[in-house]
């Protein structure tokens, strides 16, 4: 299948090779032209302009949008409407607000072009691992892009479905779910990282408690030099808290034992604030959610060994390179 794919960034330009290593063809955009003749050198069409791209794109057109959720997100998807026609199917594969999926779904279908939000979970190790994908489309569109979305996806692997379902009919053992219409698929995206703010805050508590197990206040015989990396390590076989960010979270200990490369001032990208809102107007209570974002703006001010734990966490699998020591 042919996709188009606007913002060769970190993730982007990975998911088009690995578009490109399971057959598809990917005609490629980006506003720095080193990245769309990097893609050319692996076997992208590239464009330089827009109006070259739409015009690289065999109707029906798929064009896949991956640049930062916003105004970038918002006049990208506007540019391509105004080029694509009835039948085209414009993703954005970004983090946006699912509140503003739902008002692109709707503008766009007024002109018959198919829009498609897919939460994408993998970052920079989804060239290899594959990508986690959170579909809101027409059923139509989803059909219409599903060959792409299994290619991106990381397949079953070695993991078999859980007990119970093996009479259910679903693409989730796959690591690809239509999660619904417009906006489902970042809604679900979005609790999922604001699920991923508690998980990560929890370990970082967990280690900032083992890297102060040494403190003078407590009684001699009370106080433990522990080698943190090593229970990290320990942990990832057989523990019931294992996880993708608690290997992470092994290897930045491994590599730096205190981690001396991080601050421990740690951004947070939108989607646990959107989680919370969601949360207020649900009346759910989200304690941990809400403790975990709020920890992140004190991080800003104050810094401890935990917050250096979560830094080196969003560092490991996303690439996030949080404010430099010394700042």
């Amino acid at each position: 299948m042919q996709l188009g794919m606007i913002g060769l960034g970190r993730m982007g330009a990975n998911m088009a090779r690995r578009l490109m290593r399971g057959g598809h063809e990917c005609v490629v955009f980006d506003l720095n032209p080193k990245n769309v003749e990097a893609l050319a050198a692996d076997g992208a069409t590239p464009a330089l302009t827009l109006d070259e791209f739409a015009a690289e794109l065999k109707p029906p057109r798929a064009a896949w949008v991956m640049v930062p959720a916003g105004a970038a997100t918002e006049s990208t998807v506007t540019a391509l409407a105004e080029r694509f026609e009835s039948g085209d199917v414009v993703i954005d594969g970004g983090n946006s607000y699912y509140k503003d999926d739902v008002r692109r779904g709707k503008l766009l279908g007024a002109k018959g072009i198919r829009y498609v939000d897919v939460g994408t979970s993998g970052g920079v190790w989804g060239l290899e691992r594959g990508y986690c994908l959170m579909i809101g489309a027409p059923d139509d569109a989803f059909l219409h892009i599903e060959p792409i979305l299994r290619t991106l996806a990381p397949g079953p692997g070695d993991t078999p479905p859980s007990p119970g379902r093996e009479k259910l009919n679903s693409t989730a053992e796959k690591g690809y779910l239509h999660c619904g219409p417009s906006g489902a698929g970042h809604f679900v995206k979005m609790v999922h990282n604001g699920i991923e703010y508690g998980l990560m805050q929890a370990y970082a508590e967990g280690f900032d408690i083992f890297r102060n197990a040494t403190s003078p206040e407590l009684p001699e015989d009370m106080r433990y030099d522990l080698n943190l990396a090593d229970i990290a390590e320990l942990w990832r076989r057989g523990s019931v808290v294992g996880s993708w960010l608690l290997d992470l979270t092994a290897m930045a200990l491994a590599e730096d034992p205190s981690l001396t490369r991080y601050t421990g001032f740690v951004e947070d990208s939108g989607e646990g604030r959107w989680t919370i809102m969601a949360a207020i107007e649900e009346a759910v209570p989200a304690d941990v959610l809400s403790a975990s974002l709020y920890t992140r703006f004190r991080s800003r001010k104050d810094h401890t060994f935990g917050e250096k734990v979560l830094s080196a966490m969003r560092f490991k699998f996303g690439g996030h390179v949080e404010r430099p020591t010394g700042n």
